[in-house]
């Protein structure tokens, strides 16, 4: 089977269709206007594809899975709020759905530092 040219770019604009959709998913759990993040099969749901196409189309045009990304994304909000906002770190956790201990565990290893120890670094 050989692959085309609308394929190609079928596949371009699907990634770019997560991204977009990430982007406003997590600005809403941000800004509280959705309560949850949503599950991988729930956003290609909304995309109108597979689970599995998603995975397998974000894979194939970036190197990395989708939950890659979504992860980066959370962890991107969470350093604009821990700069921007005077939000406790609790308070940040809670707003992006995490248990404030697991919310330091998965900061500390995305970023190799805790959200306290980000945001004395980077609080104008």
């Amino acid at each position: 089977m050989s692959v085309t040219n609308q394929d190609i770019k079928r596949s371009k604009e699907i990634t770019q269709s997560y991204f977009r959709f990430l982007d406003k998913h997590i600005l809403d759990v941000a800004s509280g206007k959705a309560t949850d993040f949503m599950e991988i099969n729930q956003i290609a749901g909304e995309l109108f594809v597979s689970h599995k196409h998603l995975t397998d189309t974000v894979q194939r045009e970036t190197g990395n899975h989708p939950c890659y990304f979504y992860d980066l994304k959370i962890i991107e909000q969470a350093k604009k709020m821990l700069v921007n906002t005077n939000q406790s770190i609790a308070e940040i956790a809670r707003t992006l759905t995490y248990d404030p201990s697991n919310f330091l565990k998965f900061f500390k290893k995305q970023e190799g530092k805790t959200p306290g120890q980000f945001r004395k670094e980077n609080k104008i």
